[in-house]
């Protein structure tokens, strides 16, 4: 799978995450502090790796920032990214699962280097659920999307 990673600090856990995605197998590509000749800003990292799975250029993407929250912000402001801030597997399993979530996103504050792995390992091992509702959700979210295209 093709996955873009951005963060806005270069910390254990960001490369962890770099380390780790790679060795899964993943095609990684890093965005922000992780590139030492990309813009390390979160808002302009976040949004980078965002757009590559908004142009199908990645498969899903990995956000990164201090809190996770800023990362999460600003991936969320592309068309066709649904991004999710994850603490924990149970939400990481959620999020795929129910929102069909693209793009997650990780604090780099509180996040371990094992609960990093569990956390990738739930959001891996979940799939987008074909409840009826579910989907509807995310269909609805999809034409909220094509709304904000339109008001440009």
């Amino acid at each position: 799978m093709r996955i873009s990673v951005s963060s806005d600090m270069d910390q254990p856990v960001a490369r962890l995450l770099v380390e780790e995605l790679r060795a899964r197998g993943h095609d990684v590509r890093a965005y922000g502090a992780l590139d030492p000749a990309a813009d390390p800003r979160w808002a302009v990292c976040s949004e980078q790796a965002a757009r590559e799975v908004a142009a199908g250029r990645a498969d899903q993407a990995v956000v990164c920032c201090w809190t996770g929250t800023g990362a999460s912000i600003a991936a969320n402001k592309v068309p066709g990214v649904r991004a999710a801030l994850c603490t924990d597997a149970y939400t990481a399993d959620g999020a795929r699962r129910w929102n069909d979530a693209n793009v997650l996103a990780i604090g780099l504050r509180l996040t371990s280097g094992p609960l990093l792995r569990e956390i990738l390992d739930a959001w891996f091992a979940a799939g987008p659920s074909e409840d009826a509702e579910d989907r509807d959700n995310v269909t609805h979210v999809e034409r909220l999307d094509e709304g904000r295209r339109a008001a440009r």
